[in-house]
């Protein structure tokens, strides 16, 4: 755990140099996601239910307007990108809706969401965009293997991730964007699926989304974990309805992080409490050693742990 700061001056210290840090690092000369040029996606009605030719159909908007992008990237010169977005446009791929432009944004289900009686939706962090996903999507997959039949895996990068190294993931901009869109999602996939029991996996910066949508979410789990902080003090402070579980990972560097919070004359810098400390009081799970990008790797204690949660089994200790 990170070892707490004892006096203001060094929490404001601490604070500082993190953000003196994120700021100073060099960017790389590669073209940022964001400027490669893609299409405004159609407007989409929401999604009334979960039958095969509901899904099917939706599915199949999804690909046209994989493809638009693609189209336009290459016509922008951007292999790279085409390559990536030939292959999310494959065969199998389910996209539910997509979005290309400014860094990309998507919701992508494995498994059969019509069949599904519980259903695991990750909230990615910082850092994870259109050239970035597969790390994410490799999550999703392992996790599906993890829970078998009668489960699926949403991957939401449903919001504009802060970057990984920069001031952005300092704050709770983003998060406060994010909000609304993952309530309406969640909102959307309880009346398709009506039935499943739904839980949110939020990861790294996703904790702080997560959080900021908490009380209006209508699930049965809220699980943080890499979490920076959630920008409150407590599981309580939430308000939700849902039982909120958080891990921590042996290896995580995020441990390392100050668990503090900086008001600033127009901005709040930090996220506060750690949500595995016993003040925050979520129930705790066991994260082995994993480290901060894999949580859900396979044959991970972790993974494990996490797959038990989705499914309804697991218990917990409070912190």
């Amino acid at each position: 755990m990170a070892t707490r700061p004892r006096s203001g001056r060094a929490r404001r210290a601490l604070l500082a140099a993190l953000v003196t840090a994120s700021v100073a690092l060099p960017v790389s000369g590669a073209a940022r996601p964001g400027a490669v040029p893609a299409p405004a996606p159609a407007a989409l009605a929401p999604l009334g239910g979960a039958e095969p030719t509901v899904l099917a159909a939706r599915y199949a908007a999804g690909r046209q307007e994989i493809r638009a992008a693609r189209d336009m990237a290459a016509r922008h010169g951007d292999r790279r990108r085409a390559s990536a977005l030939t292959a999310m446009a494959g065969p199998g791929r389910t996209f539910l809706m997509f979005d290309g432009r400014d860094g990309g944004r998507g919701v992508e289900v494995f498994g059969e969401l019509s069949r599904a009686e519980r259903i695991a939706v990750l909230v990615p962090g910082a850092g994870v965009d259109l050239d970035h996903y597969g790390r994410l999507r490799r999550g999703a997959e392992a996790l599906l293997g993890e829970l078998g039949s009668g489960s699926a895996v949403v991957t939401w990068l449903g919001y504009r991730t802060p970057d990984l190294l920069g001031p952005s993931s300092l704050t709770a901009g983003r998060a406060d964007e994010a909000a609304p869109r993952l309530r309406a999602f969640v909102r959307e996939l309880t009346v398709a699926v009506p039935a499943a029991r739904l839980s949110l996996l939020c990861h790294s910066y996703g904790s702080v989304v997560c959080a900021r949508a908490a009380s209006e979410l209508d699930v049965a789990d809220i699980v943080l974990y890499g979490s920076p902080g959630t920008g409150a003090g407590s599981a309580a402070a939430l308000d939700a309805r849902a039982t909120v579980r958080a891990g921590l990972g042996g290896d995580d560097w995020i441990a390392r992080v100050p668990h503090v919070s900086l008001p600033l004359p127009f901005v709040t810098v930090g996220f506060g409490t750690d949500p595995v400390s016993p003040e925050f009081g979520a129930e705790v799970f066991d994260a082995g050693d994993a480290g901060h990008s894999d949580y859900l790797r396979p044959g991970s204690v972790s993974l494990r742990g996490i797959a038990g949660i989705v499914e309804g089994t697991a218990g917990g200790r409070h912190a």
